[in-house]
């Protein structure tokens, strides 16, 4: 059977691990040929051996060289996914200048040079391109605590991508971005097992879901794969909640 997206060349920032991860290895089962990309490039060892996996390529999103390198080695891509990011925690009053800086580098400087190097690649050669930013529900949508840098670079993550698709919604371009709520990744077992209490820690996440859950990276990825999917090609701008109804 042909697969949804067979045959389109796929870019996945922070493909290493969690939620890059995870798309790379659906997208790959749906026909996609992915350029896997992530700072650690240990991680993307045995992603290279996948099939459908055409590159691996280690990508330091806060380094502009390397993305601008990037677009020259990739070429045009007909999606990009933009996964690779950091969640610190702490108040406005636990946020220094440096985990201010390295926040926003990560979160967002690094999604607005892949953007801003690949775009033009698509226009100038007049063929469709789908951006799936990476946002949460801890942003402009939810305040949640201790959680400040990361909802300030998660809000920008929303105002980047609807930018984006209002300068290209005629162009062929269409950004949307994912707003997941919490779900099981490597980084969110790293927050759980760091704090004083782990068992404590991993309940009070569960407990705030309404669904009595927290959510897989599978879900998050399935919804990536229907905005790079042409099946979505009248979506564009959008910011979509996918949290176990946390925001209800």
């Amino acid at each position: 059977m042909v697969g949804r997206i067979e045959g389109k060349i796929i870019l996945i920032t922070g493909a290493g691990q969690g939620l890059g991860r995870e798309c790379a290895v659906l997208f790959a089962k749906e026909g996609g040929k992915i350029i896997a990309t992530d700072v650690a490039y240990e991680k993307l060892e045995d992603l290279a051996s996948t099939p459908g996996v055409i590159k691996t390529i280690r990508v330091d999103v806060t380094n502009k060289d390397d993305i601008l390198n990037l677009a020259k080695e990739v070429g045009r891509v007909d999606v990009i996914v933009n996964c690779a990011g950091i969640v610190p925690g702490g108040t406005i009053l636990d946020c220094s200048d440096e985990m201010w800086q390295k926040t926003l580098d990560l979160n967002v400087r690094g999604t607005f040079w892949v953007c801003q190097s690949l775009i033009p690649l698509s226009l100038e050669a007049k063929t469709k391109l789908a951006v799936v930013n990476i946002s949460s529900v801890c942003s402009s949508i939810r305040g949640v605590p201790n959680r400040f840098i990361y909802g300030v670079s998660k809000g920008a993550i929303i105002a980047l991508t609807k930018s984006i698709a209002a300068d290209f919604v005629g162009q062929g371009v269409r950004a949307n971005s994912i707003l997941p709520g919490t779900f099981e990744s490597p980084s969110w077992r790293d927050r759980v097992n760091q704090s004083e209490d782990p068992e404590k820690a991993r309940a009070d996440f569960i407990a705030r879901q309404k669904m009595g859950r927290i959510g897989t990276a599978g879900e998050i990825a399935s919804l990536a794969l229907y905005l790079a999917c042409p099946e979505s090609d009248f979506v564009t701008g959008q910011e979509f909640i996918i949290d176990g109804g946390w925001c209800i």
